[in-house]
């Protein structure tokens, strides 16, 4: 009989295959399977020869990191090549913490916050813990205890205890959910009264030996986590021996809510104070200062992103020095990352050799703050190849926006209105693509105009501007320079305004200016003037040479100049040039965001296809929009 492809069966397919091979057989050449009680025999056969090779199946897939589905599995293959998936991380808050001792004798020279809930912090009507998970002590200077720069974590703190019985098999897990590993304290003492000597958590044996005091923490199954000690060869053994350090185990962890956590403002202090004795001390007087709201908490690790990292992390090797070495690595050490861009010095104008150059655009937010910075490069340390100097700079943002005039068919329509609201939830959803929002992405302008069209089959067509946009941020009352680099060549109007900013104050005029440019002869450069509008079309030059545009290389450059302040909050003066091309290339360390908040979206009536203007004779005259128009002289 004819050989079944079994990498391609169904019920149905399966069922004719045992038929078929019982017709081959003599006995059974005119048997008639469908009229009689063999019928349900081979029914029955056919279900059992289904669910095996279902299983079969899926226990192949499941054998592969590529394929596997099952959380479980997905760990336990890339534990196979050294990767740890991340576990929830616990937002931080940083406040300063001043409290009034009760003592008459004045003998308390020192006291501590314990480990545990110190501050409860509230987020849109909901309340959160905030722990800490080491002791933190502080002086007291005329009765008056300052706890500057204490760092919170959003979580609530717990115990607990294990005794080494000396078997291989003894597991010791911790049975909580939602366990940030990175806070998990591991003490190990000879007498159950005892906290003990701490041991340090490693996720690698090539820096221990056999006096190493450290312990190894993997996920398991229901997102638990199991604790390892060592044999004796790879980390000290526990137990009663000469030279162990004893058999009774200690651990400090906290749950978290991971990014729920993330935006508290106001903190109220709820934690527990000793003096040097070790004995609860009476405070009084309690003051709370934010120095930075929560952030950083994280969800744990999903498949799709241990599927993604674990093989680059393994090529890594634990070492940074590629790119793509960075990029593992930043997301294992900073699990708020959303995208990484890691540009040598080399590449630079003018090069600076031995230097590395890392932007990192957080999940939460636009910019990674100053303490993150700090704890990224400490930790990058480990990873990061001698003499070679890492430094993160902010984030810089290449921002695209459309001016889109849509024609529909208000046959197919009763409200425009909800056509236009339609197109920009299309549009949102295609912001959320692969291809935008990282760096060194691309905006295509072929796919967004097929987006559009396909949003409704009243939409005939659409004609779609593109702008780019970059925000300066200034120093405000300062003499500064400023540059700009949009990565992508400027489209060039001889009668210039191809550059266009939004408003600015500078000394000595009381009017709102603006940025714009005039091009030189070759349309190659062209000089920044800032201008004060008369109206949409004219303008008077304040200063007629306040920088240069370099249209190819599509960089903006500011001589030095002195504002006063600006329309835009936040002292940022919004910067716009059209792209000579209508696809947009993110640098490699420009992130590219496709921003729908700022496009615009303009519907028309399609005289055409409604029919009112058979011939057309209108159409060009009162509906057509040029999608190279420069519109006004100045960003609104």
């Amino acid at each position: 009989m004819t050989l079944t492809k079994f990498s391609n069966l169904d019920f149905d397919q399966i069922k004719t295959s045992i038929k078929d091979y019982l017709r081959s057989n003599t006995n059974f050449s005119d048997f008639d399977f469908e009229g009689s009680n063999f019928s349900v025999l081979i029914d029955t056969l056919a279900y059992n020869t289904y669910i095996t090779a279902f299983n079969s199946n899926l226990i192949v897939n499941e054998s592969f990191l590529d394929s596997a589905t099952v959380r479980e599995n997905v760990v336990s293959l890339s534990s196979n090549i050294g990767y740890t998936p991340r576990s929830r991380t616990a937002a931080i808050a940083q406040v300063d913490l001043e409290l009034t001792i009760l003592d008459d004798s004045n003998s308390v020279n020192a006291v501590s916050l314990q480990p545990g809930l110190v501050c409860t912090g509230d987020i849109s009507d909901s309340s959160y813990l905030f722990s800490i998970v080491d002791k933190v002590t502080a002086p007291v200077v005329d009765k008056i205890a300052k706890f500057e720069g204490l760092n919170i974590y959003q979580g609530t703190f717990l115990k607990k205890k294990f005794e080494y019985d000396g078997s291989l098999d003894q597991r010791f897990i911790l049975d909580n959910p939602n366990i940030d590993t990175s806070k998990v304290r591991v003490y190990i003492s000879s007498d159950q009264s005892e906290l003990g000597i701490e041991y340090s958590a490693v996720n690698n044996i090539i820096t221990i030996n056999s006096d190493s005091r450290i312990y190894f923490i993997r996920e398991i199954q229901d997102e638990r986590y199991e604790l390892r000690f060592g044999d004796g060869i790879f980390g000290k053994k526990l137990g009663d021996y000469a030279g162990s350090d004893g058999k009774y185990i200690t651990v400090h962890y906290m749950t978290t809510e991971g990014e729920d956590g993330n935006g508290a403002q106001a903190f109220t202090y709820a934690g527990i104070v000793n003096n040097e004795n070790d004995v609860s001390q009476n405070i009084t007087n309690v003051r709370v200062t934010k120095k930075q709201s929560s952030q950083n908490g994280s969800a744990i690790e999903n498949i799709d992103s241990i599927k993604y990292y674990s093989p680059l992390l393994y090529s890594a090797q634990n070492r940074a020095v590629t790119a793509r070495d960075y990029e593992a690595i930043i997301k294992r050490i900073y699990p708020n990352t959303e995208s990484v861009s890691v540009v040598g010095g080399e590449e630079l104008d003018p090069p600076e050799f031995g230097t590395v150059r890392i932007s990192i655009k957080p999940t939460n937010g636009s910019y990674v703050s100053d303490f993150s910075k700090s704890n990224i490069l400490s930790k990058l340390k480990q990873y990061s190849v001698s003499g070679i100097n890492q430094s993160i700079v902010d984030l810089k943002v290449l921002y695209v926006e459309i001016d889109s005039s849509i024609y529909y068919n208000d046959a197919f329509i009763s409200d425009p209105n909800t056509l236009k609201s339609n197109v920009v939830n299309t549009l949102t959803n295609y912001s959320k693509s692969v291809n935008l929002n990282k760096f060194g992405g691309r905006f295509k302008y072929s796919k967004v105009l097929q987006t559009i069209d396909d949003t409704d089959q009243a939409i005939t067509s659409n004609i779609t501007k593109v702008r780019i946009r970059r925000d300066l941020k200034v120093s405000v009352n300062q003499f500064a320079q400023y540059e700009l680099c949009f990565g992508n060549q400027f489209h060039v109007d001889p009668k210039g305004f191809n550059i266009k900013s939004t408003g600015f104050k500078i000394p000595g005029e009381q009017s709102t200016v603006y940025l714009t440019d005039v091009p030189k002869e070759d349309r190659k450069t062209g000089a920044l003037a800032i201008i004060k509008p008369i109206n949409d079309t004219e303008s008077r030059v304040i200063v007629g040479n306040a920088g240069v545009v370099d249209y190819i290389k599509g960089e903006v450059t500011l001589t030095t100049v002195k504002i006063n302040s600006t329309i835009k909050p936040n002292d940022i003066i919004e910067i716009q040039a059209f792209p000579e091309s209508n696809d947009v290339v993110g640098l490699k360390d420009l992130y590219i965001s496709f921003s729908i908040s700022e496009s615009t979206i303009n519907m028309v009536r399609d005289v055409i296809a409604s029919g009112d203007e058979i011939s057309g004779v209108k159409f060009t005259k009162d509906f057509y929009t040029s999608s190279y128009s420069n519109g006004k002289i100045t960003r609104e």
